[in-house]
């Protein structure tokens, strides 16, 4: 039988100069979090890792640097700090390759802390809402940690796992973390129209969170046979599932399933995917895999990116130097959609930012990480239009992006490009 004990209880098993991996998204499991950052007295030089995760980050205090070090795969809102104060790091992965730090020992795991469903009559848990890596860090950490709790959905996929392979249960009842993303702006909706136009029927399609792509999700209700292979996804692909236009008839992979690593959005969304078959969660060594990705014909990816320059440079994770997010599965589902047959790569962003600061550049800002490369990128969209750079010359580019830049800027961006060559 497994071993129910209190969170204050369950902690005491990590140890000083120890690494910790937190399962992510809206799977994090805050009870064990806030009882392990509670011990910070204790603690010294303990290295807490994750993708990005929804919820508190108590352990993220600079304050507690010397308990905590935190290390990011993605780097979310709650830890950005971190870097710039000094107890924080960022390690850029593939998600695709995340799985394989921990099954190559690359990075030991001594525990893994996790957020499971009340096991069933058989003695399984679903990990729910995120599998991500997680089942990759069960395998490897010395000790797993389990925040046992009934309103996690149980979700369909690999995310399953018996109760013995967990060392100590944590009950809880919390609801699990949701947001709500506001309406898109006139802005995104100019961009999710023109993205709506390049999705043909009988599509796959990757896309994110966020209010661009739910401005393109939103314009799919005509469209037939859609499918779903994606890293994540949120409430906008619900009522394109009920009403038939997204059911993965066509797919190649898991045909007559939507298939996912992790997902978040509202209470909704939970409920739907709760013991729903058509809702497939697996690991993102999977998921995220290029060769599994390009067997879906018609693979269509859509990602976003800070800035973009006009030979098709992408930078996606920093401003400048500043490390902003991660590399993420950008590159995974870029290069798988290209692969696919008549798959489509699609980088969708707003022309300028919030300040009015041109997004489209004549080159990226100094210390920006180019996340995909000239070579990869096929469609950049603005609410300017389309700039198709497959199979173009620089020059071409050049004059393609342009045309897609703010009106504001075009003439500067065109001038200062050709006074850097």
């Amino acid at each position: 039988m497994f071993k129910v004990v209190s969170a204050d209880e369950a902690v005491k098993t990590i140890k000083s100069n120890s690494r910790v991996y937190i399962q992510a998204a809206a799977a994090a499991p805050q009870l064990l979090i806030n009882a392990m950052s509670d011990r910070h007295d204790e603690l010294r030089n303990v290295e807490v890792c994750h993708l990005h995760i929804e919820g508190k980050t108590p352990y993220a205090n600079p304050d507690l640097k010397d308990s905590f070090h935190v290390n990011s795969f993605f780097i979310g809102k709650n830890v950005r700090h971190t870097l710039a104060a000094g107890n924080g790091s960022y390690t850029p992965v593939f998600l695709s390759e995340l799985p394989l730090l921990f099954k190559r020992n690359i990075l030991p795991l001594d525990v893994a802390l996790i957020h499971v469903s009340v096991p069933d009559k058989h003695g399984y848990c679903s990990l729910g809402v995120s599998v991500e890596a997680t089942l990759a860090a069960i395998d490897n950490a010395k000790i797993v940690i389990a925040q046992v709790n009934p309103q996690m959905p149980r979700t369909h996929g690999d995310g399953i796992i018996h109760f013995s392979e967990i060392d100590l249960f944590v009950e809880c009842d919390e609801p699990i973390p949701t947001f709500h993303l506001g309406e898109p702006t006139n802005i995104e909706n100019k961009i999710g129209d023109y993205v709506a136009g390049l999705i043909d029927d009988k599509s796959t399609l990757q896309m994110g969170i966020g209010t661009i792509p739910n401005a393109v999700l939103s314009r799919l209700s005509n469209h037939k046979d859609l499918g779903l292979h994606t890293e994540m996804f949120s409430d906008g692909v619900i009522d394109l599932i009920l009403k038939d236009v997204i059911n993965g008839n066509y797919k190649g992979i898991s045909p007559g399933r939507a298939l996912t690593t992790f997902l978040g959005g509202s209470k909704q969304l939970y409920d739907y995917v709760d013991d729903n078959p058509f809702v497939e969660l697996r690991e993102s060594d999977y998921v995220n895999d290029v060769s599994i990705i390009k067997q879906n014909p018609r693979m269509v990816a859509i990602n976003s990116a800070i800035e973009v320059d006009v030979t098709g440079q992408v930078c996606a994770d920093s401003i400048g130097s500043k490390m902003y997010s991660g590399v993420g599965g950008q590159m995974d589902y870029i290069r798988g959609a290209s692969l696919s047959e008549g798959g489509k790569a699609i980088i969708a962003l707003p022309s300028t930012t919030r300040k009015g600061i041109s997004r489209i550049v004549p080159s990226l800002n100094p210390g920006a990480g180019v996340v995909t490369t000239r070579a990869h990128v096929h469609y950049v969209v603005t609410e300017y239009g389309i700039a198709n750079l497959y199979g173009k010359t620089i020059k071409q580019r050049v004059k393609a992006l342009v045309n897609i830049a703010h009106p504001d800027h075009r003439e500067a961006i065109d001038k200062a490009y050709f006074e850097l060559i």
